[in-house]
């Protein structure tokens, strides 16, 4: 079997690679997999070094966006599992153009190359986020998409592409939404390795208000186990929750990271949320339908932050390059 991962070079989608590689899905230890990367900000080849020398492993710098790009990788590949993405709210705000590009023109220069040269398994990950933000239960897969960011809305649309190749084309096609991901080899904008590493260097982290926003998190190596059952099991134009069963305010998450790093409140700044009506209050998603699959979350969030946190602390070589680079983007 040979796989094509986009954007395998991130944090998530290099998770999976190195959990494929290394044996970690049953059935899959012979596979041959195809990183196809474009290697933006956020995807980064030390995220693969654990598995760069597997014989197995193949690494293509390319951009979903260009036809030709994808002519030259995929031919020949019997899966595709489809993480590249834009994916930072913030981002989005300050520049939309750049995640509509990405994540709806890409994801549909995808789909059609894999009409066009019969591959025969797609999987496009995707995000709660597309639901909008919910005040009190949970989302299921039916429930109206009513995104309210651009980041949302163009994962939304790539969404809406992925069920319209299956049912136009009849491509083999699933799609999941998760919740917020985190773990080893985030990328350090978003709000846990920012805080972490923040936090380690004795700097101030921002909480925006006070806190009062909700989040349901997912440790990314449940989450790729969710994408693994979905490709195996999942049915075309079907749609997979993948949830983590553990929500926390922003404050309570702080305050665990405050613990965690051995810092107090005042090590944190309360600012006015700068992205208004484009960040949600409050995501929570019913993964039932994927639990149906076999998926439950196994990494409890307290066991999961410890070993992030501890992670940070042992990897500053890794993490360090970025911030500095990144700059200000990253405040």
């Amino acid at each position: 079997m040979r796989m094509l991962i986009t954007g395998g070079a991130g944090f998530i989608g290099s998770h999976y690679v190195r959990t494929l590689l290394s044996g970690g899905y049953p059935g899959y230890e012979d596979a041959e997999v195809t990183v196809f990367d474009k290697l933006t900000y956020a995807g980064n080849l030390a995220n693969l070094a654990p598995v760069a020398d597997d014989p197995r492993f193949t690494f293509v710098r390319g951009d979903i966006c260009q036809a030709a790009d994808l002519d030259a990788a995929l031919p020949g590949h019997d899966v595709v599992v489809h993480f590249a993405a834009e994916s930072h709210v913030d981002r989005s705000i300050s520049g939309a153009s750049g995640f509509v590009l990405t994540n709806v023109l890409g994801t549909q220069q995808l789909l059609e190359a894999a009409v066009r040269h019969r591959v025969e398994r797609v999987v496009h990950v995707s995000t709660d986020e597309v639901y909008g933000s919910i005040d009190e239960g949970s989302w299921t897969e039916d429930h109206v998409l009513e995104p309210n960011s651009p980041y949302s809305a163009s994962k939304a649309g790539s969404d809406l592409l992925a069920r319209a190749y299956a049912q136009t084309y009849g491509l083999n096609v699933s799609i999941t939404r998760c919740s917020n991901n985190y773990g080893p080899y985030h990328f350090p904008e978003k709000v846990i390795p920012l805080f972490v590493t923040n936090l380690l260097d004795g700097e101030k982290v921002p909480l925006y208000g006070e806190g009062a926003n909700v989040r349901d998190w997912l440790f990314v190596d449940d989450h790729c186990r969710g994408i693994q059952l979905v490709l195996e099991k999942g049915g075309p134009a079907e749609i997979y929750n993948i949830g983590g069963g553990r929500e926390l305010s922003n404050r309570e998450l702080t305050e665990m990271l405050l613990e965690a790093t051995g810092r107090d409140w005042t090590y944190v700044d309360h600012i006015v949320d700068p992205r208004g009506g484009g960040h949600d209050l409050r995501y929570s998603v019913d993964y039932s339908k994927t639990a149906a699959l076999g998926y439950t979350p196994r990494m409890s969030f307290e066991e999961g932050l410890a070993l992030t946190v501890q992670w940070y602390r042992d990897n500053r070589s890794w993490w360090e390059p970025l911030k500095a680079s990144a700059g200000t983007a990253l405040g």
